[in-house]
């Protein structure tokens, strides 16, 4: 139990480290123990009846914010329901202009820069512009000391896993570590740096004190 405590103390220091980081960054930023009380700051932010899409991620669904959500008061749109890529294309423009959208982060430095890959960049591209708000859920485990530490996180820590729960065949999803490939189903198209917020507190960040997602 101490070992937990001391665990707990640990990520409330460095989770208030990055908040204050994300300060300079115009960066909104929470730090919450557990799941549920994570759950529950996500629900305080975003009000009855907005909009909401959201990002492939393994986080959202651990919390159980996509169960909370889809069984809520909110507008859902879900691309999970588009059949062709003419459908996928007008979920995407509607969630271009959603209220929110959700998604979790590879890795989160301690100055508060967030780090991002993508295949093809759907996901990167709208926490860079377009939904009202970005919010953000993410375990401590993904917390890096620098951008350098979190690319190699984002490629051999994240990725390999997802590649094998999306059954995409990757050279990293046999070997266990990125191998720089050309795959046509490589899932490292874009990598994406978030130093600075354009609009303040566009994006949100709810920190857990837990190790959740890849």
């Amino acid at each position: 139990m101490e070992k937990l405590l001391l665990k707990q103390k640990h990520y409330e220091n460095i989770a208030n480290t990055i908040i204050k980081n994300f300060s300079k960054r115009q960066i909104e930023g929470y730090y919450c123990p557990d799941r549920i009380s994570a759950v529950q700051k996500a629900l305080e932010l975003m009000p009855k009846g907005a909009s909401i899409g959201w990002g492939g991620s393994m986080t959202l669904i651990e919390t159980g914010l996509m169960e909370v959500i889809q069984n809520g008061d909110y507008k859902i749109i879900n691309r999970d329901i588009a059949t062709n890529l003419e459908e996928q294309r007008k979920v995407y423009g509607e969630i271009c202009c959603s209220d929110f959208f959700l998604m979790s982060t590879n890795a989160i430095t301690l100055d508060g820069e967030l780090i991002n890959i993508d295949g093809r960049g759907n996901r990167v591209a709208f926490l860079c512009y377009g939904p009202q708000n970005v919010l953000i859920l993410t375990g401590m485990n993904k917390v890096v000391t620098d951008i350098e530490s979190g690319l190699k996180r984002a490629c051999n820590i994240a990725a390999p896993p997802n590649a094998i729960r999306l059954n995409r065949k990757t050279p990293c999803a046999i070997t266990g570590k990125c191998e720089d490939c050309y795959s046509s189903e490589c899932m490292c198209g874009q990598f994406v740096v978030t130093r600075r917020s354009g609009i303040p507190n566009r994006i949100k960040v709810i920190l857990i004190g837990e190790e959740l997602g890849y």
